[in-house]
């Protein structure tokens, strides 16, 4: 009988639903693998069911209790959802993944800085990444862990894949709470504006004011035309309050995942549905103005390919000198990180 569920518990413990109709690209199956399933992975696994983006999903954690009960938990909700397939696994069930998110590692907690846990997750990507190559050597990576962009680094050199498919998440939550926070500002709908940060997924990042523009009129001309308030402090107060966003989430409800996670849904879509969508994801820089061989956020346009190609946008002097100095930030971390060890592919 067509549509029927069939909830099937292996022996290991392992849950899976068996949907006999399943979301299709032509006549392929959609499949994405999250390693880790705190916070983010979790509700990155939720999101994309919601948006009926994917046809299967594989689960895997150390803790195998917990990513058991995420899947038992996502799978109750299939009947308010596209046919999906959720179950929990090891890294032999990421074979035929057309993505892999590594949203695995120790989070952030109150006081530290995205960068403190950059020693601890290296320890931890050493042994993940290696497990994905050996069944998955054509998936595109996309790493989530913080420091994003110090360990997207890391990935694209432990894995051996070719630049355009080892992929950080960046700046593109960033850039939606640039545009959340402008939205209340300006009294306008965040979807009619256009607003970008650049650089690291952390504290050096850069507000790009000069690319920012509200139905085409620039930030400085529309707040002249309709604001009574458009001093310098004002963007002063917006870039504040977008860089610490994820402080002040953490200290009152211990982490941040709900907009991370449509963040994170946003990049697998236009990668498996090849919307050629430009997107601030972290990205291999070869060179950026004397800065070389180093990972962070441009715009860049993201197909099935995974990046398909960096934009280099018309900065201002000073947020060029921004940028520069933010490169710097992460490759100082990297070049911390790895210390005199040499990263292998």
């Amino acid at each position: 009988m067509e549509g029927n569920l069939q909830i099937l518990f292996i022996n290991i413990g392992i849950l899976k639903i068996v949907v006999s109709e399943n979301v299709k690209k032509g006549s392929e199956l959609l499949k994405i693998g999250i390693i880790g399933t705190g916070y983010v992975g979790s509700t990155t696994a939720f999101a994309l069911m919601l948006q009926g983006i994917v046809s299967e999903l594989v689960l895997i954690d150390i803790d195998k209790a917990k990513a058991e009960g995420e899947a038992l938990d996502l799978i109750q909700a299939t009947s308010f959802t596209s046919p999906v397939q959720i179950y929990t696994g090891d890294y032999s069930d990421l074979q035929g993944a057309e993505i892999v998110i590594i949203s695995a590692g120790p989070s952030i907690e109150k006081g530290e800085t995205r960068l403190d846990l950059a020693g601890k997750n290296y320890a931890v990507f050493r042994d993940i990444v290696p497990k994905i190559m050996k069944y998955n050597f054509g998936c595109i990576l996309l790493v989530v862990t913080n420091p994003v962009d110090v360990l997207s680094y890391i990935t694209l050199k432990l894995s051996g894949l070719p630049a355009n498919k080892v992929i950080g998440s960046g700046t593109v939550l960033d850039s939606s709470r640039f545009r959340a926070t402008l939205s209340v500002k300006l009294k306008v709908d965040p979807r009619n504006i256009h607003a970008y940060i650049l650089g690291e997924h952390g504290d050096s990042q850069v507000a790009a004011w000069s690319l920012t523009n509200i139905m085409g009129i620039s930030f400085d001309d529309y707040c002249t035309r309709y604001m009574d308030n458009c001093g310098p402090a004002i963007k002063e107060e917006i870039e504040t309050h977008v860089r610490t966003s994820a402080y002040r989430i953490i200290e009152r409800k211990g982490a941040t995942n709900y907009a991370v996670a449509l963040a994170i849904a946003k990049i697998v879509k236009s990668i498996l549905r090849d919307q050629n969508s430009i997107l601030t994801v972290s990205t291999y820089i070869s060179n950026y103005d004397g800065i070389e061989d180093v990972y962070f956020s441009l715009p860049c346009i993201v197909n099935k390919n995974g990046i398909e190609k960096i934009i280099q946008p018309a900065l201002s002097v000073q947020e060029n000198q921004a940028l520069k100095e933010s490169a710097g930030v992460i490759k100082s971390y990297i070049d911390e990180v790895l210390g005199a060890c040499t990263v292998t592919s």
